[in-house]
């Protein structure tokens, strides 16, 4: 694979992606499937990938971005999802002969636990689509980002949502708030696969189960959600994630423990290590900004939530 791009034979399309976020994440005992049954409350927020692609002679992937990033641990061959979804995307249509030129611009954290990548296959699908004029169907375009990822689908929703089996089966959420988050990076990512991997093996070590009623929403969180009861939301936020994620990296107990002094509850983001704090307004969110960048946090930023899927920017 080359990494310059071809002179584009078509239209240059830019498309963009939000992160996301888990205010609920229950996870059930691992599955004859290899997988764990889940039920989760996912929100898309204000920090976005953006994907430009147009139409080339062969493929090409470039990444770029937020220099505070580590840029250098996203692929840029044939395992990156983003290419792996353009890829499919003509496969669907039997049209494997053609290629694209891509560029993938990150502001979300790299093995973040904000589905950095499941964006940019969002993204990367919608961007081929326009480019190419492919004229795929919602529908088609749903099911090939479920066969990608767990988080693909609600990248290209967005909004509010509860997801179930492996996070691919969306329902729509009502959510009546407009809220900010203070999100707070690290400087060192972790791997979904460990943070699982740790899960089982804390129960092991505990001689547990995982709670059977992990899969069961939570009715506080919903009430919060429709009654845009922030401190509802903030207490009943959970992840069962969270203690295996600190058992890995131990050191991250300090910042949920400042990041509880700011806002109305905190938690970390899916499989970590990044951790929210929710906040019931902008200001409030600007206020414990301040505190954790005097506490010593140096990545933390303000996002509004919910926002929407994956939308085009510039198709020129």
């Amino acid at each position: 694979m080359s990494l310059l791009t071809d002179e584009p034979l078509g239209p240059r399309v830019t498309v963009r992606a939000p992160a996301k976020i888990n205010l609920y994440l229950g996870v059930a005992a691992l599955a004859a499937d290899g997988f764990h049954p889940l039920t989760t409350v996912f929100q898309a927020v204000g920090l976005y990938d953006d994907v430009t692609v147009s139409e080339a002679t062969e493929w090409s992937l470039r990444v770029v971005g937020d220099p505070r990033l580590d840029l250098e641990a996203v692929p840029t061959d044939d395992s990156n999802i983003a290419l792996r979804a353009a890829r499919r995307l003509l496969a669907h249509h039997g049209m494997e002969h053609r290629a694209a030129a891509m560029t993938i611009h990150k502001s979300i954290p790299v093995a973040g636990g904000m589905a950095g990548g499941s964006a940019d296959a969002a993204a990367a699908l919608v961007a081929v689509d326009r480019a190419l004029d492919l004229q795929t169907s919602d529908d088609d375009l749903l099911a090939i980002a479920a066969e990608l990822g767990s988080d693909v689908p609600f990248s290209l929703l967005g909004g509010t949502a509860v997801g179930r089996g492996r996070g691919e089966q969306l329902e729509d959420l009502e959510d009546a708030g407009g809220w900010w988050w203070v999100v707070i990076e690290s400087d060192e990512g972790l791997s979904t696969p460990a943070v699982y991997r740790a899960f089982d093996e804390l129960h092991a070590q505990q001689g547990t189960e995982p709670d059977p009623h992990a899969l069961e929403l939570p009715t506080t969180l919903v009430e919060g959600l429709v009654n845009a009861q922030v401190d509802l939301v903030g207490v009943t936020l959970w992840n069962d994630l969270q203690e295996p994620a600190l058992h890995l990296r131990p050191d991250l107990r300090r910042t949920l423990e400042d990041a509880g002094s700011c806002g109305r509850g905190a938690v970390l983001s899916g499989s970590g290590p990044t951790v929210l704090v929710l906040c019931a307004s902008r200001e409030e969110a600007d206020a414990a900004r301040e505190k954790l960048a005097g506490l010593g946090h140096e990545r933390v930023t303000a996002v509004p939530a919910p926002v929407a899927g994956v939308h085009v920017v510039e198709h020129a």
